[in-house]
């Protein structure tokens, strides 16, 4: 029994030490963060040599040796972000970290793409979130800005790039147009710029390494930003119109960091670079339709490459993300960053189910083929069809190889959402024999449903769609029905609606700064495609399109991208906060029809959905007032997030002394969140500043009733441009009501004819 004790404890031992030996083995790439730099904004070459070095001597010191230091190091950020990227274990990355002036070190974060592509510009037509002529007039379409997309490149060939009727390239742009390993690639007048970086995917084929977009998402996005006008855009014909984006006679300049389409990813060490290149080229905006699940702001390479950039000047746009609707899903949560997410327009493409029963329902499709007119044809359940010895779950959701051909011949399948791509489903059923498919949500997708190119006639209806076919396939043995051909549907009303899968707050990381920031134009968009890929990574999909549609934050993203294009253009001396500012404070909160905005289900959205509502471009240009952001009002905002001096000297390179009475919440943010009223009072601190002529405004309060909220001052006088004022906000529980949780409320400033409207957003607890 003792000898038996004794062999299992060496054992367990033994095994600790295999493990141990395997974890410090074992090297990741890792971003060791160092701030900010001393040499200030245009660096010599001696500096950059200088500021490598020390990365070199910094990681040496810990791995023993300069020399293995440097067969470490893949990246050295050495212009405006300080800091490297290295392979190291975990004992390695712990050691640096306990180094006085790292700031931090992280592993090397993959970000997803923000489309909800399951093989997803701007609306042709007018409607709420998208500039109209005023602006674009007064902005002269904003030809004096420089749009990046930080995405899977550019299509440059795309006539949404083209630069017909463009003068020279800006004096002011430093940056350069990398062709790699495509020498058909080009830049021109239009498309100023393209890098690529993918150091983070290193075992990718050398052919691959160009900044051209392989896989159709960077170009939608760009061309959403800043596409040139482009006549006769379409569909497979459907939505037929101009195509243009937020700033069309802007300049765009690419930066591929996304590699799905060559098997590799997105990847912080890449995307750092990315910020860091963007910054020394000379861009305005930033736009970014990529994430991940939040880290701390510290500990986050998205997060630290914009506020390098916006410590430039440069506003950086991103996407909330597609994990929607669950609380806490949203995605890109800084305070320096403008977040964006998804709501609907008034289009939609749509095509019918008759039923057999004659009984009709409303889908969503782009299907490129139609069943022949005023046929029915016999209709299937996919689990029905399902081959011998295939699980039901499998078979329901139309999985490779789970139907039979000799059940599903010449039948319309019904399948379950889910597992696969959506366009595969068609796919694999019409390879069975499938004529057609209708596509159905299961209880957790909902009623939101999506129009995809499918390679067979199909339509995509909701859940609740989804029991009544059930409900008549069931009632007769020999159920029959008919699809019908795509059109596209204008003045769909309610719009616009929050997109079910619309990232939505409270932040994770900081609850007291609310996400997201706006919602803009997000599902069935019209943009700019590569006409050299197919539309699906399908073995029979020969289509080539010129322009698709798209759904997702990451359509969202380059909207708003696009309008801050013209925002700079109208106003180049607006700091990004300013123009966030701008563009929050007079977004709206109602639909076309004047109803406040609501979700897929009907229920009235809140701004945890919306943030401060659906961005309207044309009162964006005449904001009244805005509440200004300094970059030492950030490092106090860190500073009582519990970053110590050591560290914000790094981060800022400045002598900045932290503000002990600041307050996260004093930020002066645009939208106002309390992450706890349990007990009271939250008192906040904000001050606006004039953007307009002087006059005198009023606040004016709604207030939940378990909560009450005064203003002090409750009247602001200006009488200078730039003047700024100071009021505070003191927020108590009421004694009224039972609500538990969140509950919301608004604060206005108006002078008559300006209204500088904040979302006010309360957590009661339970």
């Amino acid at each position: 029994m003792e000898l038996s004790n004794c062999s299992s404890f060496l054992l367990i031992l033994s095994l600790f030490w295999v493990l141990q030996t395997s974890t410090i083995a074992t090297k990741k790439p890792y971003i060791v963060y160092l701030g900010s730099h001393s040499h200030g904004l245009s660096p010599s070459p001696l500096d950059l040599q200088l500021v490598t070095k020390s990365h070199y001597d910094l990681l040496g010191s810990v791995l023993g040796s300069k020399e293995i230091a440097k067969e470490a190091i893949f990246y050295s950020y050495n212009r405006y972000i300080n800091g490297f990227a290295a392979m190291l274990n975990e004992k390695q990355a712990a050691d640096l970290a306990r180094i006085p002036n790292v700031i931090s070190v992280f592993e090397n974060k993959e970000r997803q793409l923000h489309t909800t592509r399951s093989w997803n510009f701007l609306g042709l037509e007018t409607q709420e979130g998208v500039p109209s002529d005023s602006i674009w007039n007064v902005t002269r379409f904003g030809e004096d800005a420089i749009i990046a997309n930080i995405d899977t490149g550019v299509w440059p060939e795309s006539k949404s790039f083209s630069d017909e009727g463009y003068g020279p390239v800006p004096s002011r742009w430093l940056g350069s147009c990398q062709s790699g390993a495509d020498p058909n690639f080009h830049c021109n007048r239009k498309l100023i710029g393209a890098r690529f970086f993918n150091l983070a995917n290193r075992p990718l084929n050398g052919s691959s390494n160009s900044p051209r977009d392989h896989q159709g998402h960077g170009t939608h996005t760009l061309s959403t930003a800043g596409g040139n006008f482009v006549s006769g855009a379409n569909v497979f014909g459907y939505a037929n119109g101009t195509a243009k984006g937020g700033s069309p006679r802007a300049r765009v300049a690419s930066y591929k960091v996304c590699w799905e389409a060559e098997g590799g990813g997105c990847f912080d060490v890449d995307i750092l670079a990315a910020f860091e290149a963007a910054i020394g080229d000379g861009v305005d905006v930033v736009s970014a339709s990529l994430g991940a699940i939040p880290s701390d702001f510290l500990d986050d390479g998205l997060c630290i490459g914009a506020f390098h950039a916006v410590q430039h000047g440069i506003v950086v746009v991103c996407s909330a993300g597609n994990l929607g609707p669950d609380p806490t899903s949203v995605s890109n949560v800084s305070p320096w960053m403008l977040t964006v997410g998804a709501s609907t327009i008034d289009r939609e493409f749509t095509n019918f189910i008759v039923l057999g029963n004659n009984k009709k329902l409303k889908g969503a499709s782009l299907s490129s083929k139609a069943l022949t007119e005023d046929k029915f044809y016999p209709l299937i359940n996919a689990v029905d069809a399902k081959a011998n010895n295939v699980p039901e779950l499998a078979a329901e959701v139309c999985d490779e190889g789970t139907l039979d051909p000799t059940k599903l011949n010449g039948k319309i399948v019904v399948c379950v959402v889910g597992v696969i791509a959506r366009v595969t489903k068609g796919y694999l059923a019409a390879q069975a024999g499938a004529v057609g498919m209708i596509l159905v949500n299961d209880e957790e997708s909902g009623n939101e449903i999506k129009a995809d190119p499918h390679i067979i006639p199909a339509s995509h209806v909701t859940y609740n769609d989804s029991i009544t076919i059930s409900q008549y396939m069931s009632s007769t043995r020999t159920p029959m029905a008919y699809i019908s051909s795509v059109t596209a549907k204008l003045g769909v009303t309610p719009a616009p609606t929050m997109a079910r899968f619309s990232g939505r707050g409270p932040s994770i990381i900081e609850e007291s700064i609310l996400k997201p920031d706006i919602t803009a134009p997000g599902v069935n968009i019209i943009a700019a495609y590569p006409d050299g890929i197919p539309l699906a990574n399908l073995p029979v999909d020969d289509r080539r399109v010129p322009f698709m549609v798209y759904s997702g934050t990451s359509m969202s993203c380059p909207h708003v991208s696009g309008i801050v294009g013209l925002l700079k253009t109208l106003n180049p001396k607006w700091s990004p906060a300013a123009i966030k500012s701008a563009i929050m404070t007079t977004a709206k909160t109602r639909d076309s029809s004047l109803h406040p905005i609501v979700d897929l289900d009907g229920v009235i959205a809140t701004p945890l959905a919306y943030g401060a509502g659906h961005v309207h471009p044309n009162s964006a240009m005449d904001p009244g007032l805005v509440y200004d952001i300094t970059m030492d009002d950030y490092l106090n905002f860190l500073c009582a997030r519990g970053y110590n001096a050591t560290q914000i000297k790094q981060f800022s390179n400045n002598t900045l002394v932290c503000n002990k009475l600041f307050k996260v919440t004093d930020l002066n943010y645009p939208s106002i969140s309390v992450a706890d009223l349990k007990t009271g009072p939250v008192t906040m601190n904000r001050k606006v500043k004039n953007v307009g002529s002087p006059g005198k405004y009023v606040a004016r309060v709604t207030s939940p009733l378990e909560v009450s909220i005064v203003v002090e001052p409750s009247t602001l006088q200006f009488t200078a441009m730039d003047e700024e004022k100071s009021f505070r906000i003191v927020l108590q529980r009421s004694g009224k009501g039972n609500q538990e949780g969140y509950v919301f409320g608004t604060l206005e400033w108006s002078d008559g004819k300006h209204s500088v409207r904040s979302p006010i957003a309360i957590n009661l607890g339970k």
